[in-house]
């Protein structure tokens, strides 16, 4: 199985978040401020090796905390 994401909302999300294609973890590249943004969609597609190939999709959904409160 392989994964990909199809898109990120906002689109600042593109470069906070990688998603490993071979286990679908997703990692975090830098830092997030809950005063500019307070949540993240991430659609992923995991397509198997099959013939013909199958795929899934999700959502993921990312709500940041503000730490000062």
């Amino acid at each position: 199985t392989t994964f990909r994401t199809s898109s990120i909302f906002p689109a600042e999300g593109l470069k906070l978040f990688v998603l490993n294609a071979l286990t679908g973890e997703i990692h975090l590249t830098g830092g997030l401020d809950y005063e500019k943004v307070r949540s993240y969609e991430i659609e992923i597609e995991a397509t198997d090796q099959g013939t013909p190939p199958l795929s899934g999709h999700c959502k993921v959904v990312l709500e940041v905390l503000d730490e000062n409160d």
